[in-house]
């Protein structure tokens, strides 16, 4: 039987006794992710993925591609919401899929569903951010009374139908007592980057996570929402039950959520998760004492 595995589970490998654990657990995540991307060559893997992840998966899509010989097919939809290409529908569908990529909280009711098998992969740390049409001017959203003076005094406002936008009108919106006044002005984009939207003048401002605005051509992106309103996102990975490659699809999976991905994530808008940065820290650690141990 195949288990899914996850880099941070090679840090409790131990070793025969009289050896040092820290060289095995560095020694057994290199080895896995060796076993991992060299596995079942060849094959197409069909990632499905919300586009808070779709700009960092392209570009780490290619270096994985060119570091196997499997083919990565990418289709975006969002986490949640009615159309007819979200994830959830396209899945009800039963469109091929070997990858999920989405919000933690909507892969987990598709785990429940049995439609994702073998658990979630957190990979990142997503935000939410602001956006204008090009050359317009930028409007304070550094604290919290500025963001709601902004969102008062736009004369139209755009937002996601998935997770950033959810937030932003059954809590945010109501929290700043503007609810009405908002909605009122208000559009939520069903499908496609909202910032599309901000650049054909469509919408004065827009907000969805910040990786998603970035790509965009004729937007300036503004900035975060001030702290004490932000909400952070987690987007997971999981492999489709009904994946006809499972193998490339976890290999795929681990190169994703391991320290080669950190920099493109993070010139995407994102941020890797905590605990694999840990993970790697200490794993950096227990090389260094096995080095040093060897040479001993």
């Amino acid at each position: 039987m195949v288990r899914t595995s996850s880099l941070p589970a090679a840090a409790i490998v131990r070793g025969p006794r009289g050896t040092r654990p820290c060289f095995f657990a560095a020694f057994a995540a290199f080895a896995f992710f060796l076993f991992s991307a060299s596995a079942a060559r060849g094959e197409e893997i069909r990632v499905l993925t919300s586009g808070a992840f779709q700009a960092a998966l392209v570009e780490l899509a290619q270096e994985f591609e060119r570091s196997t010989e499997h083919k990565v097919v990418i289709t975006y939809g969002a986490s949640m919401g009615s159309s007819p290409d979200s994830i959830p529908n396209r899945l009800r569908r039963g469109e091929p899929v070997d990858v999920v990529i989405q919000a933690a909280s909507g892969l987990d009711d598709l785990i429940k569903q049995r439609q994702i098998v073998g658990g979630r992969i957190d990979l990142v740390r997503s935000s939410i951010g602001m956006a204008v049409r090009a050359g317009a001017p930028k409007p304070d959203i550094s604290t919290v009374e500025a963001l709601k003076q902004t969102l008062l005094r736009a004369k139209s406002v755009a937002y996601s139908s998935s997770a950033s936008g959810v937030y932003l009108s059954s809590e945010l919106f109501p929290r700043l007592g503007i609810a009405d006044q908002v909605t009122a002005k208000s559009r939520r984009v069903e499908s496609g980057p909202v910032a599309n939207l901000v650049a054909r003048g469509e919408a004065e401002i827009g907000f969805q996570q910040i990786s998603e605005l970035l790509p965009v051509q004729g937007v300036d992106y503004v900035g975060p929402l001030p702290p004490d309103v932000q909400r952070v996102t987690i987007f997971s990975a999981g492999i489709a039950a009904a994946a006809k490659a499972p193998d490339a699809a976890r290999a795929l999976i681990t190169f994703l959520a391991s320290p080669a991905a950190f920099a493109v994530i993070r010139k995407s808008g994102l941020e890797p998760m905590p605990s694999v940065e840990r993970f790697e820290a200490r794993r950096t650690r227990c090389v260094a004492v096995a080095a040093i141990a060897c040479s001993n």
